[in-house]
């Protein structure tokens, strides 16, 4: 069966899309067939595979408001075994619609059934919110990981992100775990940032990801070229952390035992790349 990942944070500017692409990208890499769902009205995971949001005829929105079946929306990507389901505008319309639809919180989920076992991850790229449509990919998913930038008000709001979480687990997904938490725009020049990372192993009450995403241009300058990084520039720093995110990904089970021990340094392939 497929393992579906959320990939989950209210805030926006935290590194949530270019995780998602950049990790699902790095999944091909490893040998996996992945699928990945663009659920931000903003279409920029759809963008950032090279494919235009305005051109798309058949989007995920069709697929939440019960018009089109989510293999009819699949599309292929600029990554040979990365496959997607687009989102443009059209989705910022189905908050809205879905006001009065009874089990509205599981239209993703139901859709999502008809290609488990086709793909070995899908990911679920989230909008920057806690509204239905971040609802819908959480309950759709098994597992979430929730990218956490280094900066000062990186904790701020992760505690409502948890008790979201947490009643969604107590009344409509008891199965749903909690992965781990991925920080991401890492700046070792700044001790702001190792701050935040020494807080969130000390106080982060889930796993935290050994892999490190730096703050890096590469990053920044792939989703313009309509490319993920692990084709933009490979050899970067930072598709060398996401490709080592994926391995951890790979080999970390949802119910593995979570570590709480400080790494005593962050490994220099994971820092800041000028």
């Amino acid at each position: 069966m497929s393992r579906v990942i959320s990939i989950v944070n209210q805030k926006g500017g935290v590194g949530k899309t270019t995780t998602s692409v950049s990790l699902a990208a790095a999944l091909v890499k490893e040998g996996k067939k992945v699928l990945l769902l663009d659920m931000d009205a903003q279409g920029n995971a759809t963008s950032g595979l090279g494919v235009d949001p305005a051109n798309c005829t058949k989007t995920i929105y069709d697929v939440i408001i019960g018009e089109s079946r989510l293999s009819e929306v699949i599309v292929s990507t600029v990554v040979d075994g990365l496959h997607l389901v687009p989102a443009n505008a059209d989705l910022s319309g189905a908050t809205v619609e879905l006001v009065s639809v009874e089990r509205r919180e599981f239209r993703l989920r139901e859709a999502v059934q008809e290609v488990l076992g086709y793909y070995d991850f899908i990911f679920i790229d989230c909008p920057p919110s806690l509204g239905v449509l971040t609802i819908n990919g959480i309950v759709a998913s098994d597992e979430v990981i929730i990218p956490v930038q280094t900066e000062y008000y990186a904790l701020e709001g992760l505690g409502q992100l948890l008790q979201t979480i947490q009643l969604i687990k107590e009344h409509l997904h008891p199965e749903l775990v909690i992965l781990g938490a991925v920080l991401t725009m890492y700046d070792k020049r700044y001790r702001l940032s190792e701050g935040v990372f020494r807080d969130m192993y000390q106080h982060f009450p889930h796993r935290v990801f050994r892999s490190v995403i730096p703050r890096n241009v590469r990053l920044a300058e792939a989703p313009s070229y309509g490319k993920p990084i692990t084709q933009y520039d490979p050899s970067s720093k930072g598709a060398r952390a996401y490709q080592k995110l994926a391995r951890e990904v790979l080999i970390t089970e949802k119910n593995s035992p979570i570590r709480h021990d400080i790494p005593q340094e962050i490994n220099e392939d994971d820092t800041y790349d000028q």
